[in-house]
């Protein structure tokens, strides 16, 4: 029987290519997804002012809502129907009760269309006069019907 050599195979002495020692790799991790957060494990208020802003730009916005639960306020949510009357509406912030971490603008250029950007206070304030930011933020307590 005729066997043909690998002339590739670094053991020159091998006649039968099972005989080769077995290269062995261990998997590098990856780490692509590393800049962003974990999902929080429970949802926290705002205790001061933040130093920026998160904006979404509605346009950009596909609606496909990734941001949503990493956000450790859960202040965004979607748009109501109403205001575009589109299948699947871009979502919104509610702006006093961000906190201005950052996550969501991570995660949203991390894993979708980067339609959230971050933006100082001073330069918000300025181009929303009509949103009054304060310090803390608590949230209203609905009472149950009864």
């Amino acid at each position: 029987m005729w066997l043909l050599k690998n002339p590739f195979s670094k053991n020159k002495n091998a006649e039968d290519p099972s005989s080769a020692p077995k290269k062995t790799t261990k998997a590098k991790p990856y780490e692509h997804y590393r800049s962003i957060a974990e999902f929080p494990d429970e949802i926290v208020y705002k205790k001061r002012k933040p130093k920026v802003m998160a904006i979404i730009d509605e346009d950009s916005c596909t609606g496909c809502q990734v941001c949503v639960p990493f956000c450790p306020v859960d202040c965004i949510e979607s748009v109501p129907h109403e205001k575009y009357n589109i299948v699947i509406p871009p979502v919104q912030v509610r702006y006093n009760e961000c906190i201005g971490c950052s996550i969501c603008a991570r995660v949203c250029t991390k894993l979708t269309w980067d339609a959230i950007r971050m933006v100082p206070l001073e330069e918000f304030e300025e181009g929303f006069p009509e949103v009054e930011i304060t310090n803390t933020f608590t949230p209203e307590v609905q009472e149950a019907a009864d």
